[in-house]
């Protein structure tokens, strides 16, 4: 008799436990009588994709990281921002998502992130390896896929660019080539001068040897494009550049940030205690996106004042 009360009685709470559970997980809907998400429900979302390069003649991998808002049924046609964000020397796409909570900044800031994979680069249009075009594809291919697939703002005003190392380099490289795609642009312990560490990390693989090509690697250095930005449209760009005291590349940045007070150019500059780490990258990253965020809020106005 006991025995029989006793399998009723858990019975009667398993059953009890799936209504509940059911209850908790059934969706809610809107006054239109569409299915929403619960708050529970409710996350960023990051995407690998891969994308032809017409240019290069392969497949390159991406990911793009949306914030929670972009799906609710209620923003539909609500738009977004977009920060570009490129690794560094023997990293990849994924290192960012990896390293970085890319999925709360992106929904904090309400901000699309875009980390393509650069490989080893530079994000240079290599002169001697047609495999290895990555200006074109950063700043054509990925930007005009990112606008036709995603509910994006299809204005310069609107996109930002950064990275580290190689990356810090290449933001800077492919914003200051391309002022009417990237408004805002930064740099974390970016080598800015190329030509002062001759044939590492595999630039002679898309420059050729330095010795024999030392035009070429001065003109694919960041700080040779300095003059170029005062013919860039009006108004000028953001940009901010940091760096770890400790960092192999400080005396670079010293050296950038001294060229561009010279130019007149307008910049924010920080050195931080740090080297050549992710512990000083993910903190910086926080930095960048604050300031991008404001050029965003600025871009928003300039968008709306045009007629």
């Amino acid at each position: 008799m006991k025995t029989a009360q006793l399998k009723f009685t858990l019975l009667l709470l398993a059953i009890l436990m799936t209504t509940a559970t059911a209850c908790a997980q059934a969706p809610t809907t809107n006054a239109n009588g569409q299915e929403t998400q619960t708050e529970a429900d409710k996350h960023a979302q990051a995407d690998t994709i891969e994308i032809m390069s017409q240019r290069m003649g392969r497949v390159i991998k991406n990911v793009v990281i949306v914030p929670e808002q972009y799906f609710d049924a209620d923003l539909q046609e609500e738009q977004y921002p977009v920060v570009y964000l490129l690794h560094g020397a023997d990293g990849d796409y994924s290192n960012w998502p990896q390293k970085a909570d890319l999925d709360d900044m992106a929904s904090d800031y309400g901000v699309i992130f875009v980390c393509p994979d650069g490989q080893d680069s530079w994000y240079f249009d290599s002169p001697i390896d047609p495999k290895m075009q990555f200006e074109t594809y950063v700043s054509q291919e990925l930007v005009n896929y990112i606008d036709t697939h995603y509910r994006t703002y299809d204005n310069r005003y609107m996109r930002a660019i950064t990275g580290l190392s190689m990356g810090g380099h290449g933001a800077l490289w492919l914003a200051w080539r391309h002022p009417d795609v990237f408004w805002s642009c930064g740099s974390m312990s970016g080598n800015m001068d190329i030509t002062k560490f001759a044939n590492k990390w595999h630039i002679n693989d898309r420059l050729g040897d330095y010795n024999s090509n030392q035009q070429r690697w001065a003109e694919h250095a960041v700080i040779n494009l300095i003059p170029t930005l005062k013919r860039a449209p009006s108004p000028e760009q953001n940009i901010i550049i940091d760096d770890g005291v400790d960092d192999l590349f400080y005396q670079n940045n010293l050296e950038l940030h001294q060229a561009l007070l010279k130019a007149k150019i307008q910049h924010d500059f920080t050195i931080r205690p740090g080297n050549h780490t992710w512990t000083y990258w993910v903190n910086s990253l926080d930095y960048h996106i604050l300031f991008f965020s404001k050029a965003f809020e600025r871009g928003i106005e300039l968008m709306e004042s045009q007629p």
